[in-house]
């Protein structure tokens, strides 16, 4: 299955949330989008996301 995104897009879930980049993907699981972004705090978070669940990041 091809992959919508491109390492290092900056996505967003469809219905809001922070902008996030991708930084890999595991093409053998339902979540296969693997993302990275910073929380206020400065935190680090890394989550998975199904494909159909991201839009490109507004700009």
């Amino acid at each position: 299955m091809k992959n919508r995104y491109k390492k290092g897009q900056d996505v967003q879930q469809e219905f809001g949330g922070p902008v996030m980049k991708v930084i890999g993907f595991e093409p053998e699981l339902i979540e296969n989008v693997i993302t990275q972004w910073e929380d206020e705090q400065g935190t680090v978070i890394t989550g998975k996301f199904m494909d159909s669940v991201l839009v490109p990041a507004a700009q």
